[in-house]
């Protein structure tokens, strides 16, 4: 088991940047490949970004790409989402999700993650 926990959401202008954190803790943290996905009200949830186990391999959906990074550190067992140049239809509920099965790196489904945190609050106003 793996429990995680995400932290940085806010409030910021549109073009600004918030930097999101998930601290895993139990199970070995660098045993999984992490994703981020969001949700925004009255829509599912969508895929951000995954990053491998070892941090080698990231993947973007194209909304995100170019203006949001995700890295990790496996020493400190916490994966992050940098976003820069936020917009307004980036507001979400954004979760940090586990994968303890595959390393692989095109895995968007949700139902492919095992492992979710409670989420945080983006907000971006225009």
């Amino acid at each position: 088991q793996v429990q995680l926990v995400e932290s940085g959401g806010g409030l910021v202008q549109a073009g600004g940047s918030l930097r999101l954190s998930c601290a895993a803790s139990g199970r070995t943290f660098s045993s999984y490949a992490m994703g981020w996905f969001r949700q925004a009200p009255g829509k599912e949830r969508e895929f951000v970004a995954r990053i491998t186990r070892s941090g080698g391999s990231t993947y973007y959906a194209d909304s995100v790409k170019g203006r949001f990074t995700i890295s990790r550190d496996n020493a400190k067992s916490t994966v992050y989402l940098q976003m820069n140049s936020l917009k307004p239809e980036d507001t979400a509920v954004y979760y940090c999700a586990g994968d303890s099965l595959m390393n692989t790196i095109v895995v968007t489904g949700p139902s492919r993650y095992n492992y979710w945190g409670q989420g945080t609050q983006v907000t971006v106003s225009s």
